[in-house]
């Protein structure tokens, strides 16, 4: 394949096509709106599933680099009630199909594997344009251009490629996290630490829910759920920590406090997280030279499979190119017609219930999807 690929976004689905394309000989640019790979942290643990995520490490080569990263027993799952009380604990016996690893080693990995010079940093995509037959120009930040005759936007929500296929835009999902962390949770935070176990812990109620994982280094990471309209968290100012704190905890109320201690008690301020989804089976019909994966093809609200597809993507779009190394225009429809469908997929829900919850309620369906294997 004599065409450059030039991939803007340097998160883990771009870096997985870029290291497959490598494996297959075929030279590729990443562009990178962060400074550095340490510029900012990768955020927390991701469940790298074997029927997607792990196939894509696969055909990138990486699967002994990604075993060697997989934080042992984390596959723990646990449902608790907002007094405390265990409904639901699946101890991780070593046979689950979805490790976790930390995110930031994970994309180390892949970086790793790229030859130097592969990634460019700090270039803040900003605008794209065609300038026909096949061929884009990218604008970045910094005023320097690059024009490519195969362009893909793996640069996640609020895509700046995503313009040259679609004018779909993202909307408010009508849920946001708001994440904490606890250091040294065994010593500093034990009752918080006990209640979050070995692994990941949900506490579920209508509306709402506290969500935890038990991370390297003796660290809790908290998602509080909540389902409140983008005004409602407009009026509270997080850049004031302490008082956030105390207008998220007044959600928890009641709770127990070894689950309110996760929100009240975090060693960081508390940072919102919206969601945004792009519309359901979005796509687009086939322009030449250019493509999308990942988020800023088929964002959707959090739900365990956002980084494994991406990851997917970036592999099949890959392995698309390599087996039709003259014909671009033939290696994207056959990804897209794929990716489309597979990103559009229903989660199989396969009528198991969870003790305490209730099965019509949005929280309650998302547990057990989550309990079946669709989600973390």
């Amino acid at each position: 394949m004599h065409t450059p690929v030039t991939i803007i976004g340097a998160g883990l689905g771009g870096l997985t096509l870029a290291r497959v394309l490598h494996v297959h000989g075929i030279p590729a640019t990443v562009y990178e709106a962060e400074p550095s790979p340490t510029a900012r942290a990768q955020g927390g643990m991701l469940d790298i599933h074997d029927y997607n995520g792990q196939l894509a490490l696969e055909a990138a080569g990486l699967l002994d680099e990604f075993h060697a990263i997989v934080l042992e027993g984390r596959q723990t799952m646990r449902v608790l009630d907002r007094d405390g009380a265990v409904l639901f604990d699946k101890a991780d016996d070593g046979t689950g199909g979805r490790p976790e690893v930390q995110r930031g080693e994970l994309r180390q990995i892949l970086l790793d594997s790229l030859p130097a010079g592969t990634v460019r940093w700090g270039h803040k995509a900003v605008g794209a344009r065609t300038l026909g037959e096949g061929r884009h120009e990218v604008t970045f930040a910094n005023g320097t251009t690059a024009v490519t005759s195969l362009l893909v936007g793996a640069d996640g929500a609020w895509s700046r490629v995503r313009p040259l296929l679609s004018t779909a835009t993202p909307e408010y999902a009508g849920t946001s996290f708001v994440e904490t962390y606890l250091f040294d949770a065994d010593t500093r935070h034990p009752a918080a630490a006990k209640a979050v176990g070995g692994g990941s812990m949900i506490a579920p109620a209508p509306g709402k829910e506290i969500f935890a994982h038990r991370e390297s280094g003796d660290t809790l990471h908290t998602y509080v759920v909540l389902s409140r309209p983008q005004d409602w968290f407009a009026a509270i100012d997080f850049t004031d920590a302490a008082a956030a704190t105390a207008r998220i905890s007044q959600e928890f109320d009641g709770w127990a406090p070894e689950l309110t201690a996760l929100i009240t008690d975090g060693d960081t301020a508390p940072v919102l997280r919206p969601h945004h989804t792009l519309p359901a089976g979005h796509r687009w019909d086939r322009v030449p030279g250019v493509t999308l994966l990942g988020d800023a093809a088929h964002l959707a609200a959090p739900n365990g499979e956002g980084a494994n597809l991406a990851m997917q993507d970036g592999a099949e779009l890959g392995k698309a190119l390599a087996a039709h190394p003259d014909d671009i225009e033939t290696a994207l429809t056959e990804y897209e017609q794929a990716m489309f469908p597979r990103s559009t997929a229903a989660v199989i829900f396969d009528g198991a219930e969870v003790p305490g919850i209730d099965s019509d309620d949005n929280t309650g369906h998302r547990l057990i999807d989550m309990l079946n294997g669709q989600g973390s």
